[in-house]
């Protein structure tokens, strides 16, 4: 699908993002399952991310979505936690849980384990959502290893938010 990017484009990516949030003068929730906090460390990384980034939530098990972000155990149970379901909830909890304005979350499928015919590897749920408005969430099949999945996500729900969509 994208391809992926090195941590040089990723730094790149950021700053072009932490420019397009403070031109808006958005401030940034990031929840974050399979990535694992990769976004918000990217952001910590540029000096005076204080400015445009709030906070960030690794919520990596079911309870920890449910405990964190308000994901509901119905949703977990029913459309398990790489859905659309799970993404729109996760994006609007980190929204409530946070003084930020506007949220990314992800979720998904990294590997190389874990995936399935319905929802192989590489398979990732986004969601972007500004308070006050609509969630919108996407599903992706990225290709690669674990790593390379990883990279492609985070740079998506980056490219992502650089949307009047959101």
């Amino acid at each position: 699908m994208a391809a992926t990017l090195s941590d040089y484009e990723l730094q790149a990516l950021i700053h072009e993002v932490a420019a397009w949030l403070q031109a808006r003068r958005l401030t940034l929730v990031t929840a974050e399952s399979c990535t694992g906090g990769w976004i918000a460390k990217l952001a910590t990384d540029v000096a005076g991310s204080s400015a445009w980034f709030d906070c960030g939530m690794v919520a990596y098990s079911y309870e920890a979505k449910q405990a964190l972000l308000g994901v509901r155990p119905q949703t977990l149970e029913q459309q398990g936690a790489v859905s659309r379901e799970c993404v729109t909830e996760m994006v609007s909890g980190a929204l409530i849980h946070s003084g930020a304005n506007i949220a990314v979350a992800v979720t998904g499928i990294a590997g190389p384990g874990g995936g399935g015919t319905d929802k192989p590897v590489g398979t990732v749920w986004i969601g972007w959502k500004r308070r006050g408005g609509y969630a919108r969430a996407e599903v992706f099949h990225f290709d690669g290893d674990r790593d390379a999945v990883r990279r492609q996500t985070v740079a998506m729900a980056l490219r992502g938010l650089m949307t009047e969509t959101v």
